[in-house]
């Protein structure tokens, strides 16, 4: 797990979640519509994802979009597995009635 605070760039230009991570840009795309943001797309080198900067990565965009206070629907298999696995930290942020 990584201690390290990530500096996420929200490219509204591109509509993705940018992060630089040792020199590497990882992003998250999305499409937005009413107050849901739609994750589709996840791009990370798997050198990154092995040194364990997934998560983080996911997490730290998940807080960013919890500001905003949209509700988040994972259409990218990475973030859905996420979103499952840490179910009770991110419920409210799921459309309602919405499981994943």
């Amino acid at each position: 797990m990584m201690n390290a605070k990530l500096v996420i760039k929200d490219n509204g230009f591109l509509r993705q979640f940018e992060c630089n991570i040792e020199g590497v840009l990882a992003k998250i795309e999305y499409a937005q519509q009413d107050r849901k943001i739609f994750l589709t797309k996840l791009v990370m080198d798997e050198t990154l994802r092995e040194k364990g900067h997934l998560e983080p990565f996911i997490e730290s965009v998940l807080e960013i979009i919890k500001e905003t206070n949209q509700r988040v629907v994972p259409t990218n298999p990475d973030i859905a597995k996420y979103i499952r696995k840490n179910r009770r930290k991110y419920k409210d942020l799921l459309p309602v009635g919405m499981t994943i």
